[in-house]
């Protein structure tokens, strides 16, 4: 029997242009930061965007972006706070600051129950901070948000490089569109990502080079965008989504 929840989902989504899921094989490669700060940075450009935190292993957009007791009103659904002008929604409104200790069949359903509760205004974007891995979390994504294109997310090592590796794979297997890898927390200057990813068939989109002065400036979202991280990576999504 389908969930007719399921059904929901899209009618949730019609409103929003652009629908990107950021993504990682493994965690610890930067991939929420990444993602709330696309957000900030979109938002500051004048374009209307959503942030959508659905890492249930270590949900962390709400420290990021120093979202406070933001919550969701209750209309019909779940009309999304808006904050730093971006509409947000975290599992954290949910679990609080506790792992959610969910596995399977959970998952899942806790995935439809956010998407389908969710309503999303008119939005130029919708930015969706992935659980990291290549399990059925993503999966249930792929089948439950029909529209998703991913930025994926790397760093130097040769163990998140194997993971991207598999990640690729996988997106390429089901017909995903890979808007491009970005290589995160770059030290020492090398070619060897760009051509790595390029063997596997996909864009590189950049570097964003180690900025030790991100860790001051998370949950200050003013102090974030003014990083040397936020500037390149701010120029690295104006070329990846103008080819888009």
């Amino acid at each position: 029997m389908i969930d007719p929840r399921i059904s929901v989902i899209e009618e949730r989504l019609k409103g929003v242009g652009r629908i990107i899921a950021v993504s990682s094989g493994k965690g610890g490669v930067g991939k929420s930061l990444i993602a709330a700060t696309t957000a900030l940075i979109l938002s500051s450009k004048g374009i209307s965007v959503g942030l959508l935190d659905l890492d249930f292993t270590n949900p962390s957009s709400s420290t990021i972006l120093g979202a406070g007791p933001v919550r969701p009103i209750e209309d019909k659904g779940m009309i999304p706070p808006k904050i730093h002008g971006i509409e947000y929604i975290s599992i954290t409104f949910f679990a609080g600051d506790d792992v959610m200790p969910l596995r399977g069949e959970d998952v899942t359903n806790a995935f439809i129950e956010v998407l389908a509760l969710t309503r999303w205004g008119d939005l130029d974007y919708l930015i969706v901070d992935t659980p990291p891995g290549l399990g059925d979390a993503l999966l249930d994504l792929l089948r439950l948000i029909r529209r998703l294109m991913f930025l994926v997310i790397t760093t130097p090592s040769r163990l998140s490089l194997e993971t991207v590796r598999k990640l690729l794979a996988l997106l390429h297997d089901v017909g995903a569109p890979v808007i491009g890898v970005v290589e995160n927390m770059l030290i020492n200057d090398s070619a060897s990502v760009r051509s790595e990813v390029e063997k596997m068939g996909a864009r590189y989109l950049g570097s964003i080079p180690f900025d030790p002065e991100v860790e001051k400036a998370l949950g200050n979202p003013k102090k974030l965008s003014e990083t040397r991280f936020a500037a390149r990576l701010s120029e690295i999504l104006d070329h990846a989504l103008k080819a888009t």
